[in-house]
């Protein structure tokens, strides 16, 4: 893989700096700005609940109505892992989704995050089809905006999976980028999702393009309506390669904001 070396000072502002005209241009389709405190809001965010491993035997149960695994505090989403005897697996954590409640076909997604450290943590911002019409995964297609395992510091990976290219098969598509700094400070990591090609970008720079061969839906399940994930895994096929660490809980990624466009607001004229 191609990896790209960002300055821990970022490369591009983020959209937050545009001018009014930006945004009206940009056609700000959705967002969540996470400004009061409390639960994630249930107009929004559906909370996944659960601990039977997920597909690649994750360690959590994702809990639903408990503010110590997801709220709202201070203008910032926490998306909290904690270790916890009393469940068989001995941690919980969260597991937010906006099916139902907000997808789309196309545009520019971006999350602006803080992510957790340490063995064992697997935070993920990504998404999934809102109907599987092509069939059950990977034949509908999932898109990784920002995946990181914490045994291997600041190597963020952005991927996607297709009946043709997906991990089981070891044929995924997709890029890391080093963000050194990936737990003390916020980063935006974002799509640019068109018809022809999905690129992605960290903090404005893009570090990979995936191309729509023109194929099928094998190589290309993505013209349909997409739904938006965020969650923070522990251990898992992934995320526990290498253990977990038991020292290190509880362990956040931090949400400053959600925002999804209709055109990427750092590429307008």
């Amino acid at each position: 893989m191609k990896v790209v070396y960002l300055l821990s000072l970022g490369l591009l502002l983020s959209f937050s700096s545009y001018g009014q005209q930006s945004t009206k241009k940009a056609n700000l389709l959705w967002s969540d700005e996470f400004d009061q405190d409390g639960f994630p809001n249930p107009a929004k965010w559906t909370l996944e609940v659960g601990d039977h491993g997920w597909g690649n035997n994750e360690l959590q149960l994702y809990t639903s109505g408990q503010l110590k695994n997801a709220r709202v505090q201070g203008g910032v989403l926490l998306v909290e892992a904690h270790a916890d005897a009393s469940q068989p697996k001995g941690y919980t954590s969260a597991k937010l989704v906006t099916k139902g409640k907000g997808t789309w076909q196309y545009g520019y997604v971006e999350v602006r995050a803080k992510l957790p450290y340490g063995r064992g943590t697997w935070p993920a911002i990504w998404m999934l089809p809102e109907e599987n019409k092509f069939g059950g995964w990977p034949k509908s297609g999932e898109i990784d905006i920002m995946e990181h395992v914490g045994y291997d510091p600041g190597a963020v990976h952005g991927t996607v999976h297709t009946e043709a290219f997906n991990h089981i098969v070891g044929t995924q598509k997709g890029e890391k980028v080093l963000v050194a700094d990936f737990a003390s400070d916020f980063h935006t990591y974002a799509i640019d999702w068109r018809k022809e090609q999905i690129n992605f970008y960290v903090d404005g720079e893009q570090y990979f393009t995936f191309k729509n061969t023109g194929k099928d839906y094998k190589e290309w399940p993505f013209d349909q309506p997409f739904y938006l994930i965020l969650n923070l895994a522990v251990g898992g096929n992934w995320g526990g390669r290498e253990g977990v660490d038991p020292l290190i809980w509880p362990q956040r990624m931090e949400v400053d904001y959600v925002r999804v466009y209709q055109q990427n607001p750092n590429k307008l004229p």
